[in-house]
């Protein structure tokens, strides 16, 4: 699997990103950013997009993109998949018709741009060729985050998360992991609150898996403090623990 960062930041700031990860040029993981790096062609040949919770950070890609792919019909679709609780936020409070128009029936109900679909955490769902399983985390809002499989590969993302447990169960054998730490130690307590790690809460978290994958890349960090949980990050003895940047590429 190809890994293309599209954002990984936990804010917005020049140089810096909301959150989205391009696998393979056709399964986004997380919608913060679309249209600020993909062209046309690009944004065209995503088929689906995985959403981990309905965080404006998180989904604010897809009302644009929708728009763009409305332009391209009829081969302009996506398919916008979460749980139930996130489809309806989105549904509800974004493309709602007052926010924005409703593409689940755009053009026509028959043939919209947007097709929701529905994940239940703990069950296989496919999605052109990838396995996908999601399995529920820690944060403010329902949030889920996801292990995608293919080709004997397989990747988790956290999405958004505290501290918490069940998709550490799930990531034993995986080839690799999108972790997200949004705050530096010393912010534990907001952290918290807020249904996010800091670096010293990571370690916690990894040491429940009992066996880690070669490469386990950090995301999310508020860029007002990158530089800080980068440092903390160092500290961690944990081998291929590395910090994200929006653009990178990566072959998992």
């Amino acid at each position: 699997m190809k890994l293309r960062v599209l954002g990984c930041s936990g804010a917005e700031f020049p140089g810096f990103r909301p959150p989205a990860y391009l696998l393979d040029d056709v399964l986004l993981l997380d919608a913060g950013t679309i249209g600020a790096v993909l062209g046309e062609e690009e944004q065209r040949a995503i088929r689906d997009i995985l959403v981990t919770h309905a965080h404006l950070d998180h989904i604010r890609g897809i009302p644009l993109l929708a728009d763009n792919l409305v332009m391209q019909m009829p081969q302009g679709h996506v398919t916008v998949a979460g749980t139930r609780e996130t489809i309806a936020s989105i549904r509800d409070h974004l493309m709602n018709d007052v926010l924005w128009p409703d593409f689940s029936r755009i053009p026509s109900e028959h043939d919209p741009v947007i097709r929701y679909r529905e994940i239940v955490p703990e069950s296989e769902v496919r999605f052109d060729g990838y396995v996908v399983t999601a399995h529920a985390v820690h944060h403010t809002v329902p949030a889920v985050g996801y292990v995608v499989r293919r080709g004997g590969k397989s990747l988790l993302y956290t999405g958004d998360t505290g501290p918490t447990d069940r998709i550490w169960e799930a990531a034993d054998g995986v080839t690799a992991m999108i972790v997200e730490v949004s705050f530096p130690n010393a912010m534990e307590e907001l952290a918290r609150v807020a249904g996010h790690l800091t670096p010293r809460l990571l370690a916690g978290e990894l040491a429940k898996v009992r066996k880690l994958p070669s490469k386990i890349f950090v995301v999310h960090p508020k860029p007002q403090h990158r530089e800080g949980v980068a440092a903390e990050l160092s500290g961690i003895s944990v081998p291929g623990l590395s910090l994200l940047r929006d653009g990178e590429i990566h072959l998992l």
